[in-house]
């Protein structure tokens, strides 16, 4: 079909539905004046309720009302349709007959349009093939769809037409339905388990004078009314350690975060991140947690211990591997924690490995990271005792000022979590604070710049705290099988559509 003919079938289709709300509205019954509608059960209560309904059996007496969108619409003579409705919950098979309905709503339902909502009451039966039904003794059209659906056997394809009109995205594929139902159990899940530990959840400020507690280039806003130029946060750890410094010992925050940088199949501009402080841990404690709290997650989600991502099985059987950092490069990539730690030294490396030169030390051993150890991280493994020099809250090692207690949890080649015992000193975190003021004159604009309350903050004493960062977008792209983050974000941010 040419476009332009595809564009006329198109219209003309908007144009059937476009009449047929109109008949409904001289028929009597117009979609768009409804205001509710009794539900009372939905498709997967009849499923569970009726599985042992045997195959051309019924239940006369017990009625029900549910309500969804038609996706499947079949008529069969003059006066029979059989129908499917989709509510959140799943699928539910419609069967209406003018006899029983009558002659004046059978013509309404001769009037809706696959995509139309619509509530039906009835009794349930099972049909001889086998397939629970809703004989509709009263039916409402709730909403009328004007536009038609894609073609179901091709559905919508497009990828970048399903993150756009993500409600369209929903309303055609199932597994897409499934994805966010996923998503939303995990997130619930994660709230569980942080308050069943005695953790309260916070919520800190979006725009801040200061974007700290990461190294990312904020997004700049400006408040009119104070005159103020303001940083969308690049992640809620200094506001949440704040609170810990006031007594509030257990804290979290599942929270949006934005960061000023590219789009690819494991970042978003904007994603949510689980990010809990715990007073007077230590890292190691904190690493206990993070483990038990992805077997259960596993566990809830997929009920085993191994998982598939992608062609490759996941196993979170505990306990994760363990491997220090250094021991790591040595592991991997054949490289000494002396030469590494020399700034010409991983340079040097760099340029072995045909990679460009990086503006400082830090990223330098991230771009070496990346290359070297990151291909071989498959299933869960904790990476820990890294340098200071990319760790700049973090505690230093006991007996090693170059290293931290800090740690990453890696799957699938990718990182998923970050945790450290949190920097206490106020004086080091001032040196260090200080040091980044030199990295940022060197051009580094994602180094943040200091927030010297933070600072003053601690002035007034920190307890031994370990905190931990969670990207909740990846977590869930792994416990659903997605190789983008974009597939696992309801909606991605996307270049706006030119205008025709």
């Amino acid at each position: 079909m040419e476009p332009s003919d595809e564009g006329s079938a198109e219209h003309a289709l908007k144009a059937q539905r476009r009449t047929n709300l109109a008949t409904l509205r001289d028929l009597g019954s117009d979609p768009f004046a409804q205001t509710r509608y009794p539900v009372d059960a939905h498709a997967s209560d009849i499923a569970t309720q009726y599985a042992s309904l045997e195959p051309d059996a019924e239940t006369p007496t017990a009625h029900h009302a549910l309500a969804g969108r038609l996706l499947a619409l079949r008529k069969q003579g003059k006066k029979v349709f059989f129908a499917d409705l989709w509510d959140r919950s799943g699928k539910l098979q419609l069967y209406v007959r003018a006899d029983v309905v009558g002659d004046d709503a059978f013509a309404q339902f001769d009037q809706v349009d696959l995509g139309d909502i619509i509530g039906a009451s009835g009794t349930i039966f099972r049909t001889k093939s086998g397939e629970l039904t809703l004989r509709v003794n009263s039916f409402a059209v709730l909403s009328k769809a004007l536009v038609p659906l894609p073609d179901k056997h091709h559905g919508l394809q497009d990828v970048e037409k399903r993150y756009r009109q993500r409600y369209v995205d929903l309303i055609m594929n199932e597994h897409v339905r499934t994805i966010f139902l996923t998503r939303s159990k995990i997130v619930s899940e994660m709230r569980r388990f942080c308050d069943d530990r005695g953790f309260i959840e916070c919520e800190t400020p979006t725009m801040l004078h200061v974007a700290g507690g990461a190294a990312a280039r904020p997004f700049r806003t400006h408040h009119n009314a104070l005159d103020l130029n303001l940083d969308l946060r690049i992640a809620t750890e200094l506001n949440l350690k704040r609170l810990v410094v006031g007594g509030l010992e257990r804290v979290y925050e599942i929270g949006r975060i934005f960061r000023n940088e590219g789009i690819d199949t494991t970042h978003n501009p904007e994603f949510t991140m689980l990010e809990l402080y715990a007073a007077y841990w230590s890292v190691d404690e904190m690493m206990a947690f993070n483990e038990e709290l992805y077997a259960h997650l596993v566990a809830r989600v997929h009920g085993t211990e191994t998982i598939a991502f992608g062609d490759r099985e996941i196993s979170f059987a505990r306990p994760f591997r363990r491997v220090a950092y250094f021991e790591a490069m040595k592991e991997w990539g054949g490289l000494d924690r002396a030469t590494l730690l020399d700034p010409a030294g991983a340079q040097r490396v760099l340029r072995d490995m045909g990679l460009p030169p990086s503006q400082t030390h830090g990223q330098a051993l991230d771009k070496i990271f990346e290359r070297v150890i990151e291909p071989n991280l498959v299933n869960p493994t904790f990476v820990y005792d890294y340098p200071v020099l990319i760790s700049p809250l973090a505690k230093r090692k006991a007996g090693d000022p170059d290293i931290v207690d800090r740690y990453e949890l890696f799957a699938a080649n990718f990182e998923l979590s970050n945790a450290f015992t949190e920097l206490n000193d106020p004086d080091d975190q001032r040196a260090r604070f200080e040091a980044q003021m030199v990295e940022r004159k060197k051009g580094d604009d994602e180094v943040p710049p200091p927030d010297w309350d933070f600072v003053t903050a601690l002035e007034y004493g920190l307890p031994p705290t370990a905190g931990i960062g969670i990207g909740v977008d990846r977590l869930v792209m792994l416990l659903t099988n997605n190789q983008s983050i974009r597939e696992v974000i309801l909606f991605p941010l996307q270049r706006p559509v030119a205008a025709s």
